[in-house]
């Protein structure tokens, strides 16, 4: 076993670590307030936010899946519990048949409505305390950086094995 230190980060790939860290620390509060805007509803973050996906038209569970950036077997665990509790159902896809749709109920769509009637109230309000310019501009950021890690493989970072 080697005595070196491993070679430090340059200063941006320590400001890029920074803000991860910061990012999953923002999910963990994100997700409990998530939690907290749906419990009313009967519901979880977790199924708030898959019932959102649906909420403009069905969709199959791997749609969703990417849709969220998760495992389609989460999504699916989920889907299947939201139709156990009749808040969503799935109903046959024309364009596959081995995939069915998911899509919300009469019931999902009012718990769902719900739960978007308190977190408007919970947006406008820490909109209104940081500021709609410096959240506009947080989204770019993050939007860039999203794109980024999206487009640069962790089994490749830099990018050497691929094709232009």
């Amino acid at each position: 076993m080697s005595s070196e230190n491993p070679p430090s980060r340059t200063s941006a790939g320590d400001a890029f670590t920074t803000l991860v860290v910061q990012i999953l620390r923002l999910n963990g509060h994100l997700t409990a307030a998530g939690d907290a805007l749906a419990r009313p509803a009967g519901q979880t973050s977790a199924r708030w936010q898959v019932m959102g996906v649906v909420e403009h038209g069905p969709a199959t569970v791997a749609q969703v899946a990417r849709a969220l950036g998760l495992a389609r077997q989460s999504v699916q665990r989920i889907a299947d519990l939201l139709e156990a509790d009749g808040l969503a159902e799935f109903v046959a896809n024309p364009a596959d048949r081995r995939a069915e749709l998911l899509q919300l109920t009469d019931a999902g769509r009012a718990a769902l409505r719900e739960i978007q009637s308190a977190q408007r109230t919970w947006a406008d309000a820490l909109g209104a305390q940081v500021g709609e310019e410096d959240l506009r501009r947080a989204s770019e950021v993050l939007g860039r950086v999203m794109e980024v890690v999206v487009n640069l493989n962790p089994v490749d970072p830099i990018g050497q094995n691929r094709k232009s």
